[in-house]
């Protein structure tokens, strides 16, 4: 059985553990703490950069996310998240690949300033620039008369964009300017993986101490 090593509140995981529900595929789900857990020596025999997700399946290993999703494209296409027409494979890897590039460093900045970890204003400034270049690409490539980033097919783009976006508000950050992502996030969440996936406000309290240490030493 597949194996997932996670935790509830990496949106890395989020987008591998929602393709595997959304592909119907069983599997075993392993909670990090992330307290240290991810240093331990059976761990780093998974991943010896000591980063989550990690996907078992039986004695072949793999992380980032992104490797993650194209082993589970290839292995079980019959569930297939992925468009076939040349220009709607650009659109899905660009919206992926802006997705892992630029909103972690930026959400790194305005999760620090919410904690109270130092951080310069200008820092912050550049951040919430990010952000809304983001929040606008992502804006001008949804249609208002589909559900999707690519007509009614939900794709790898939904999964790693939606996954991310979802997380956008709590850092202090509306959506209201961009109506066309509001519909899409929202009609994301009413997926049952979406659903299932979402972490509680209480683990995002009990979460942040860690987080703050975590910031701390970046």
């Amino acid at each position: 059985m597949l194996q997932l090593y996670y935790s509830r509140l990496s949106i890395n995981a989020r987008r591998v553990w929602v393709t595997l529900l959304e592909k119907n595929l069983e599997f075993e789900l392993i909670l990090m703490k992330l307290n240290g857990d991810q240093f331990k020596p059976e761990f780093l025999k998974l991943n010896p950069f000591h980063h989550i997700p990690v996907l078992v399946d039986e004695d072949f290993k793999i992380f980032e996310s992104l490797a993650i999703l194209d082993y589970l494209e290839a292995k079980y296409s019959e569930s297939s998240f992925m468009p076939t027409d040349a220009k709607d494979i650009a659109k899905v890897r660009t919206i992926e690949l802006v997705t892992v590039n630029e909103l972690p460093p930026a959400s790194i900045i305005l999760m620090k300033d919410m904690l109270d970890v130092p951080v310069e204003d200008k820092q912050i400034e550049k951040a919430n620039q990010t952000m809304a270049t983001a929040l606008q690409y992502f804006e001008d490539n949804l249609d208002a008369n589909s559900s999707y980033f690519v007509g009614e097919q939900l794709t790898y783009a939904d999964i790693v964009a939606g996954t991310a976006v979802s997380a956008i508000p709590s850092l202090g950050i509306s959506l209201e300017s961009y109506p066309k992502v509001s519909k899409w996030l929202a009609n994301l969440q009413q997926r049952d993986s979406w659903q299932q996936t979402a972490p509680s406000p209480e683990d995002i309290e009990k979460s942040k101490a860690v987080m703050k240490a975590i910031l701390q030493k970046r």
